[in-house]
């Protein structure tokens, strides 16, 4: 994604955390509520789906006995759904799993009937985190692109990233913690806003 694009998306998650209203989120404390966010500012159900399920959301494309769905946004249903698998398996994913969908709400709502998000688009590989050649896997889609990029910034807000980052010595465990994020989303994280 090019520079001007990031800060765009950058600029769009900031706008979105500083019109919540403080009843939602105060502006420091974490992590940040991203299903209250969902829920109560943009009036979407969060509904945890097995993936089974999942491929039955109206217009889902086919999908192969090896891909699997991590979230979707439905605009014309006001949901997201989040793969309740992944969700049991990896907490953090969830939380980003649901930024990312209203990464797309935000970015990509006019227009677009429904976006699928296969388990590689949101949260790829560390490898691909630290920027090692994955095998020959495809870049993602720009659409995916600024999704991950707007989760991030919800999730993980530039200032309060650089404030915890010298306020833990940059312990990345710590970082982790107090986040709410997996390693890889932190990992990238960092060397966006640090």
């Amino acid at each position: 994604m090019e520079k001007v694009e990031r800060e765009r998306v950058e600029e769009q998650a900031e706008r979105v955390l500083a019109e919540l209203p403080e009843w939602i989120w105060d502006g420091r404390e974490l992590p940040v509520p991203v299903e209250d966010i969902a829920d109560s500012h943009f009036d979407l159900l969060i509904r945890d789906v097995e993936p089974e399920e999942m491929a039955t959301a109206p217009g889902c494309p086919p999908l192969s006995d090896d891909q699997s769905l991590s979230g979707l946004f439905l605009p014309e249903q006001q949901a997201i759904w989040v793969n309740a698998e992944e969700s049991r398996e990896w907490p953090p994913r969830r939380r980003f799993t649901i930024g990312h969908e209203l990464g797309h709400c935000v970015l990509h709502g006019d227009g677009q009937r429904s976006l699928f998000c296969r388990h590689g688009s949101i949260e790829p590989p560390e490898a691909e985190a630290k920027g090692v050649a994955t095998g020959g896997r495809p870049p993602l889609d720009p659409i995916e692109d600024e999704a991950n990029h707007f989760a991030a910034a919800l999730l993980m807000p530039a200032e309060l990233v650089r404030y915890h980052y010298r306020a833990t010595g940059g312990d990345f465990d710590r970082l982790c913690a107090i986040f709410k994020s997996s390693r890889a989303a932190m990992g990238r994280r960092l060397h966006q806003a640090v």
